[in-house]
């Protein structure tokens, strides 16, 4: 009869780096997302939103890009925009039937509050690490988002 070699037991959910990224990551998130939730914005559309700031106007292929959604799931993101007064569709300047899209003012005023709650929750989480280590802890996040080639910005 053959002797077997015990298993190895499985490791502890807590011995994975992935484990704690997705612990903090997770926390950030469900926090930020609640502050946003009180502004009546959602953090899809905070992305949106930034985006849009980013530009004078911006154009639908530029903002799906940057959502990484469909073009359909983009489009209810902008009617949700416009419906709050937040965002406008305009036709593009010199090229025909091309729409973009635009702030309103009420849009342009919230931008800079909004991204006050994404600094203070960044400062609720990461605030009490030395800088060196939040620099190096953002270094490593960009190494790794560099090295599997990540795109997608995540919005939910």
């Amino acid at each position: 009869m053959a002797t077997r070699k015990p298993k190895k037991p499985p490791s502890p959910l807590e011995a994975h780096l992935g484990f704690w990224l997705r612990f903090v990551s997770n926390h950030v998130s469900i926090r930020f997302q609640q502050l946003l939730e009180e502004k009546g914005v959602t953090v899809t559309e905070w992305v949106a939103l930034r985006t849009l700031w980013s530009q004078d106007e911006t154009t639908h292929a530029e903002l799906i890009l940057a959502l990484g959604m469909t073009k359909g799931a983009a489009s209810k993101v902008i009617t949700r925009l416009e419906e709050k007064g937040l965002a406008e569709r305009q036709l593009a300047e010199g090229r025909a039937r091309e729409q973009c899209l635009a702030l309103t003012a009420a849009g342009k005023a919230l931008v800079p509050k909004l991204a006050a709650l994404a600094d203070t929750n960044e400062e609720h989480f990461f605030g009490h690490l030395p800088a060196a280590e939040r620099q190096a802890l953002t270094q490593a996040m960009q190494a790794l988002v560099l090295h599997h080639q990540l795109k997608e910005i995540p919005t939910a």
